[in-house]
């Protein structure tokens, strides 16, 4: 009993903290995307091809989530994106307190995100499906992602970050014919879970099916200005 006592005070205090950086967002009328995944499935690559096309039409900036290591915002660094990171040590997931501490801040210096300067702010969470599923961050889109090189099994094996997600993107598609994976059975899997998901199928290294999740990405900076 003490541990779910724990557990739910930890959650609660995410949700406020949460709920705060949803609130600054709104004010400042900043699109928020939560971005997991299980580790590998291209995260990073998805950005490294997708941001810079929306970065001639929007002020955008990249958190960066990792237990070590800069080198996923270095990658985004190297193709003129704005990015920081956030190293957790051990922890397998970020919270909406690591969040809220480089938005409005001015220390370190140049790594303040300031959202009444973007238009668009993406969360690159830790590579985890279980740990991330429980943790607003205060996105306004939560996005989950699979590579073709797991098991096309994965969203039922993994069922509440797919329940609580808004999109779901297949990647790697061009190796799908090498290997033992139905993205027919994976998405159906995923639709069982969460019927309302939006799914998107598409190759970070080809370039296939990125107009379509540019699109989905533009349409919700749109929404978010008009509201």
């Amino acid at each position: 009993m003490n541990r779910i006592e724990i557990n739910e005070k930890v959650l609660s205090k995410n949700d406020i903290v949460a709920a705060r950086i949803r609130e600054k967002a709104a004010q400042t009328r900043t699109a928020v995307i939560n971005l997991t995944s299980s580790p590998g499935s291209g995260k990073t690559s998805l950005l490294e091809a997708l941001l810079p096309r929306l970065q001639t039409k929007y002020r955008l900036a990249v958190i960066e989530g990792d237990l070590r290591t800069e080198n996923d915002a270095d990658r985004l660094r190297q193709r003129g994106i704005n990015a920081i990171q956030i190293q957790t040590g051990d922890a397998c997931h970020l919270e909406a307190a690591q969040v809220e501490a480089l938005l409005g801040t001015t220390e370190p210096a140049g790594c303040a995100i300031e959202l009444e300067t973007l238009d668009l702010l993406i969360i690159e969470n830790i590579g985890n499906l279980v740990c991330p599923a429980s943790y607003d961050l205060g996105e306004d889109a939560f996005f989950v992602m699979l590579s073709v090189t797991e098991g096309d099994d994965k969203p039922a094996k993994y069922p509440t970050i797919f329940f609580n997600a808004d999109y779901f993107i297949l990647n790697k598609i061009d190796l799908a014919p090498y290997v033992d994976f139905s993205i027919e059975k994976c998405i159906a899997n995923a639709l069982a879970v969460n019927a309302r998901l939006k799914t998107a199928t598409i190759s970070a290294r080809t370039g296939a099916g990125l107009d379509e999740i540019a699109q989905v990405i533009e349409d919700i900076i749109v929404a978010k200005k008009a509201n």
